[in-house]
């Protein structure tokens, strides 16, 4: 859809105006181990149909197996 100019300077003057995204640094999503496996040291993981296994090994590293 395209706005005639007056339409399109008062969408740009609107609080809901996206804002620009350059420059800006998007982190990941940061989620500790232990919240996801809150009791014992595995979760299992659905994505797409697939199952997988997360895994905390006695020495603290991490294995993702199918």
């Amino acid at each position: 859809m395209v706005l005639p100019n007056s339409d399109r300077e008062a969408a740009d003057q609107s609080p809901s105006r996206k804002l620009p995204t350059e420059g800006v640094v998007k982190f990941p999503k940061l989620v500790a181990f232990g919240d996801l496996c809150r009791c014992g040291d595995e979760v299992w993981i659905e994505n797409e149909g697939q199952i997988y296994r997360l895994r905390r090994t006695k020495l603290g590293k991490l294995i993702l197996t199918k």
